[in-house]
């Protein structure tokens, strides 16, 4: 039986590709035979009762949404986004993509908190937190009188790893290499999307990258850019996170028009800019699939470089042996693990990957006061795993679970391109 599904626009004025996406997503809500697959994958609702699952708050739920009537249930504000339930349907519903639509819904018609809000401004955050008195505000968010008020009064956790800031961006460290690095002409040009994590809190994973890029004979290009959005998306603001998609579209089409390939550091940054701000807000011009199709995350551009045999595997031995997490981002990507492939080039170095679902943060999810405990628990399989290996190192490609990862396991945790570049020494 085909059963109808409508989706509520979010306001009168939302672009007409809404109906496109009623349509695509009537028709992969048709494909569910509730066989509870995704259920009982799910690592939100095997640790809370607070999320009965994906099913019931996805394709079973949908059938009651409907143009006009309120929200049937809260408790899809519950999914973490993890994507897992997309992974296993055996019939290709997708479920993440209802259940975030659904978010949205609320959203539309409650408003979004203040928290919210703020915490799903990375970029502003970032832009306020970086600096001069970044030690200052670092040595605030380790005061736990601080910390115990700040949940209390907004809500994120007084446990909940926070990244430290950086007292100069990334960007500003990037215009006086770039002047150096304009002495050593190079043929070929890549532009770099390095997201905010990146820019404002973590450039050391920003100067890997340059420094992996420049080995293999690329002039290095940053344009203007802003965060992709995906905060706004998880937290149901889909309004403000289309003019962000928007913008960062117009920055990069120039290159991408001239062939040259974005890659990014972040694997969430790039899943959005791919595919999940896309297919959220129902963005299909020719400009937006341009830039989707032209951006690649690192290792997957370094492993095409390497299938081509254009990639320099010169590469000093490293005797060590590290656990690796694949993030939930990456495998939405559907790319495999290109990082496994490119560190399984490095003589000597060994590396042990995760199985674990998910570790638990999912960006902003994990921050809020009523689900950082649900985050631990599905994290904790992976802080064991990290524990288990006795390493003083861990390897994740998504920075908020790197945070995630060392704040549950108390292992450092770095982006495997730092390895790379290590290796290139």
């Amino acid at each position: 039986m085909v059963v109808h599904v409508a989706v509520r626009r979010h306001t009168d004025n939302h672009n007409t590709t809404m109906d496109h996406i009623e349509l695509s997503l009537a028709q992969s809500l048709d494909h569910c035979i509730k066989c509870n697959i995704c259920t009982s994958a799910c690592p939100v609702s095997a640790v809370t009762d607070k999320f009965p699952g994906p099913k019931y708050v996805g394709p079973q739920a949908q059938r009651f949404r409907a143009p006009g009537q309120p929200v049937p249930d809260d408790s899809v504000d519950y999914c973490s986004g993890c994507r897992v339930c997309n992974q296993v349907c055996p019939t290709g519903v997708r479920i993440a993509e209802l259940n975030a639509r659904a978010r949205a819904d609320i959203v539309a018609e409650r408003g979004i908190p203040l928290r919210n809000r703020m915490i799903a401004r990375a970029g502003l955050v970032g832009r306020l937190s970086s600096g001069p008195h970044a030690p200052l505000l670092n040595f605030g968010l380790g005061f736990k009188p601080a910390r115990w008020l700040v949940d209390k009064v907004m809500k994120i956790h007084q446990d909940a790893p926070l990244p430290k800031s950086s007292t100069y961006t990334f960007r500003s460290w990037f215009k006086g290499h770039s002047k150096t690095a304009a002495d050593r002409p190079r043929t070929k040009q890549v532009v770099y999307y390095h997201g905010c994590s990146t820019n404002y809190y973590e450039p050391h994973v920003g100067k890997a990258a340059i420094a992996v890029l420049e080995r293999n004979g690329f002039e290095v290009i940053i344009p203007k850019q802003g965060c992709c959005g995906l905060p706004l998306l998880s937290n149901g603001d889909f309004r403000t996170a289309e003019s962000y998609h928007r913008y960062n579209v117009q920055q990069l089409l120039p290159y991408v028009r001239q062939g040259i390939p974005v890659v990014g550091t972040s694997t969430s940054c790039t899943l959005t800019l791919k595919e999940e701000a896309p297919e959220l807000l129902g963005l299909h011009d020719d400009d937006v699939k341009l830039v989707a199709a032209g951006t690649y995350d690192i290792f997957e551009f370094l492993r095409d470089l390497a299938d081509r045999d254009e990639l320099d595997t010169n590469f000093r031995p490293m005797e060590r042996h590290l656990p690796y997490h694949p993030p939930c981002q990456l495998r939405a990507h559907r790319i495999g693990r290109p990082a496994l492939d490119l560190l399984a080039l490095i003589p000597g170095l060994q590396i042990t990957e995760s199985h674990a679902a998910c570790c638990g943060i999912a960006g902003t999810y994990g921050l809020k006061t009523e689900k950082y405990q649900i985050a631990m628990d599905v994290g904790a399989d992976l802080f064991q795993f990290v524990r288990d290996s006795k390493s003083d190192l861990a390897l994740c490609d998504s920075e908020t679970c790197r945070w995630q990862i060392t704040h549950g396991s108390g292992v450092d945790s770095r982006h495997p391109i730092e390895i790379l570049a290590e290796a290139y020494a």
